[in-house]
């Protein structure tokens, strides 16, 4: 026990904040019905692009913190917890917490224009665009520190980003637009907000 209350207590706080959040909004919605329901999910802010355009943009926020049964959950939580550490610790809690917050919604946001020019509409729900944020965020930081960071470290982060993305592409029901999205978009802000004069990228792989 004195083991976990350790390791929560080195968690970088806003990612901490983000994780808690994710997971206490799960378990209301397992003790209020089931997760695993698309309608259930829907009526609780899951997304769903007609619903969307019809003016109910909030969706595309309040889907971020939702997840489909536990096994969602828990593979989203724990990549946060690790990825998220390592970001906000480069950043700093007020820029990770834009990148999670606009990183997300980027993603969810080329997920619905996916959608519109497919006509093909899904519920869609998870933290997965903001975790494929703070991926293309780490990708940043790795180009900008590459000397520092190694060859064989900035090939083993790009075999994790590949790996992630072809787990995307083999798993049904996954929604393979925003984690491109988020990637992209956390590549962007990381551009953007990044500042390596103040900040340096810790050697984690």
């Amino acid at each position: 026990m004195s083991d976990f209350s350790a390791f929560i207590k080195s968690r970088q706080k806003v990612n901490l904040t983000m994780a808690a959040v994710n997971i206490l909004v799960f378990i209301v919605l397992e003790i209020l019905g089931d997760t695993s329901n698309p309608s259930f999910m829907l009526a609780h802010g899951a997304s769903y692009a007609p619903m969307v355009l019809e003016g109910q943009y909030w969706r595309l926020f309040t889907c971020m913190f939702l997840h489909f049964g536990f096994e969602h959950l828990a593979y989203n939580m724990f990549s946060l917890i690790f990825l998220g550490d390592i970001v906000e610790s480069v950043m700093g809690p007020v820029r990770y917490l834009i990148l999670y917050i606009v990183g997300g919604l980027g993603g969810n946001v080329v997920s619905l224009m996916l959608s519109m020019r497919s006509g093909r509409y899904a519920v869609a729900a998870g933290a997965s665009g903001a975790i494929f944020a703070c991926m293309g965020a780490f990708l940043y930081f790795a180009l900008r520190n590459r000397k520092r960071f190694g060859s064989g470290n900035m090939r083993r982060l790009g075999m994790m980003i590949l790996l992630m993305i072809m787990q995307s592409l083999v798993d049904k029901g996954v929604d393979n637009a925003a984690h491109l999205g988020g990637l992209a978009t956390g590549f962007i802000l990381a551009a953007l907000l990044y500042h390596p004069q103040k900040r340096s990228v810790r050697r984690i792989l």
